[in-house]
């Protein structure tokens, strides 16, 4: 093997890398927005005592956990257009996208930690007189949030990783730009690498906050 290693060229354009970030930390907070806030609406109707409510929101909780990332950022960028004549640009799709999905996975994860609320804590608030919107949003939520956090942290690393899915659709995130640095560069090996270590310099300390919030959480409930 001949082949030499040269980060020259990469790092010379490092800065489109850095553009691709930019995009791809746009996708992740807009997709985490929507994950975090309709999961636990849609964890609320998984839950619901009507049974076409439970039955739709299962449904769609089923379809995004069961079916590869790529085939709904595919879907959502040719698919939507022609069926609901709705046009968006690749950016607003893949956040589309990849928001539901992470809706999906946040879902179940709320609805694990809204199971495992103590009764007693739901019992007091009916004995407050509380109504049914102020015990979800100052009981249930936040207990919710806090126990779900480990998870909806690694959820929203595993999100961030996904979004080098998007580049299929020519958004030009981190992972389109080096596709396009390594073929203007004949530099594969060394681009990918470099993309791979910003990636990894991103998840890794965000990666480290589920371990701290797991331990805190194992603490509390030892306490």
């Amino acid at each position: 093997m001949n082949y030499h290693l040269n980060f020259f060229f990469v790092l010379r354009d490092f800065d489109k890398l850095l553009d691709g970030l930019v995009v791809t930390l746009e996708l992740t907070v807009a997709a985490n927005a929507i994950g975090l806030t309709f999961g636990f609406g849609v964890a609320l109707l998984v839950m619901s005592p009507v049974r076409v409510i439970r039955w739709a929101a299962t449904a769609f909780v089923e379809f995004f956990r069961c079916t590869p990332a790529l085939i709904q950022i595919v879907w959502f960028f040719y698919c939507v257009p022609i069926l609901f004549n709705v046009f968006l640009d690749a950016v607003t799709m893949g956040v589309l996208a990849l928001g539901l999905n992470l809706t999906a996975f946040n879902a179940e994860a709320y609805r694990a930690a809204i199971q495992a609320i103590p009764r007693a804590h739901l019992d007091a608030s009916v004995a407050l007189g509380l109504g049914w919107r102020a015990r979800i949003l100052h009981v249930v939520f936040p207990q919710a949030l806090r126990m779900a956090l480990p998870v909806l942290i690694s959820n929203a690393i595993g999100l961030f990783q996904q979004t080098a899915l998007v580049s299929l659709v020519a958004v030009s995130d981190l992972m389109y730009q080096a596709k396009t640095l390594s073929t203007q560069t004949y530099r594969p090996i060394e681009t990918f690498t470099v993309a791979a270590f910003i990636y990894l310099a991103i998840s890794f300390p965000v990666g480290q906050l589920v371990t701290y919030f797991e331990r805190r959480n194992a603490r509390r409930l030892a306490g």
